[in-house]
C-alpha cells in the first residue's frame, strides 16, 4: 500500500510506502490545543516507510523535554506528523489523501476531554494513555 498526504496549503507533502497501524483519538488537553479540535486522530507508522516528498524545509518542529513532538507546515499550520527523538513515528490521519483502511481503535486521555464532548459508551476508552498490552 502507498499513502500520500499533505498540508492545507499544499506546500508540504509526504508518502508512506506501507500501512499505518494503531489508530487512536487522543483527548489530552495539549493535543486539543495542538490540533485546534476536540481530539487528535493519529496512527503509527514505521519510520523507514515514511518519506517527505515536498516542502520539508518548511516544517517547524515543536518537541517536549521528553522527546515527543509535532511537525507542522510553517505556512498554513497543518500538523502533519508526530516525532520522537527527531524521528517520525506517527501521522495525523486528517492530512491523508488516501484511505488508510484503518479505524480508530481507542480513545485515550478521556479524563482530559473537553466538557462539551460526548464519547459513546460503546467506544474503547482509556482514562490516560493505553496500557502496553492494549
Amino acid at each position: 500500500m502507498k499513502l500520500t498526504a499533505g498540508c492545507f496549503c499544499g506546500s508540504v507533502s509526504y508518502e508512506i510506502a506501507g500501512t499505518v497501524r494503531d489508530a487512536r483519538s487522543c483527548h489530552y488537553s495539549k493535543c486539543r490545543k495542538a490540533f485546534s479540535s476536540q481530539a487528535s486522530s493519529y496512527a503509527l507508522v514505521e519510520p523507514d516507510q515514511f518519506s517527505w516528498k515536498r516542502g520539508q524545509e518548511l516544517l517547524t518542529t515543536y518537541s517536549s523535554e521528553a522527546g515527543f513532538g509535532l511537525q507542522f507546515c510553517s505556512k498554513c499550520g497543518s500538523t502533519l506528523c508526530g516525532v520522537f527523538n527527531d524521528q517520525v513515528h506517527g501521522i495525523t490521519l486528517g492530512c491523508l489523501n488516501d484511505d488508510p483502511e484503518i479505524e480508530i481503535g481507542r480513545h485515550i486521555f478521556v479524563d482530559s476531554k473537553a466538557s462539551w464532548e460526548v464519547i459513546p459508551d460503546s467506544v474503547v476508552q482509556f482514562a490516560e494513555g493505553s496500557p502496553p498490552d492494549a
